[in-house]
């Protein structure tokens, strides 16, 4: 019966023999694999196909070929972008000088003045008075150990409801805008 894989017994790894043929080989490009094709560098894409990464050309067996033509010098990379006439590019940008401000200045911004808010009416403050009110008062009485009693209870909970239910009813309503909501997007 022949032996699987699974059968067999792992062979132990001589460990210093593997460290020592990577540290060996640190540095050094492998070969390319039987029958591909070598990498062809950005320098060497203008080149004739026969001639890449600076290999010669592969010798014909036939009369000798004329020698190609030298090609021209190669231009740096990126040489080839050309820009508008009056448009600059990405190296012709310079920092602008730092204008005639002071120097606390530094360039921070500053925001404006907000503007102030409008003033609000009696009921209003009210409302805002037993929405904070009436639950600050039941904490005090929890803190103070107060008796519950159904006059308190009352305050604090109904003052809480009754001026969030007063803020609510005042708030505006922005109907107009909101003509056909179903037509969508209109150009």
């Amino acid at each position: 019966m022949a032996e699987h894989d699974a059968d067999r017994e792992p062979q132990p790894i001589d460990e210093e023999a593997a460290w020592a043929a990577i540290v060996a080989g640190y540095g050094e490009e492998p070969a390319d694999p039987p029958g591909t094709k070598p990498f062809k560098s950005v320098e060497d894409l203008a080149v004739l196909e026969g001639e890449r990464n600076g290999a010669p050309a592969p010798e014909a067996d036939g009369p000798e070929t004329p020698e190609p033509p030298v090609p021209p010098e190669p231009k740096p990379l990126g040489s080839s972008i050309v820009f508008a006439p009056g448009v600059g590019g990405p190296r012709d940008y310079s920092v602008k000088e730092p204008s005639d401000a002071d120097d606390s200045d530094e360039g921070h911004f500053i925001p404006p003045e907000p503007p102030p808010l409008p003033e609000a009416d009696v009921t209003a403050k009210f409302a805002w008075l037993a929405v904070i009110g009436g639950p600050l008062l039941m904490l005090l009485a929890a803190i103070f150990q107060w008796e519950f009693t159904w006059w308190l209870t009352t305050l604090g909970v109904g003052g809480f409801i009754g001026g969030f239910g007063t803020l609510f009813a005042r708030m505006k309503h922005d109907d107009e805008d909101d003509d056909d909501p179903g037509r969508g997007a209109v150009v």
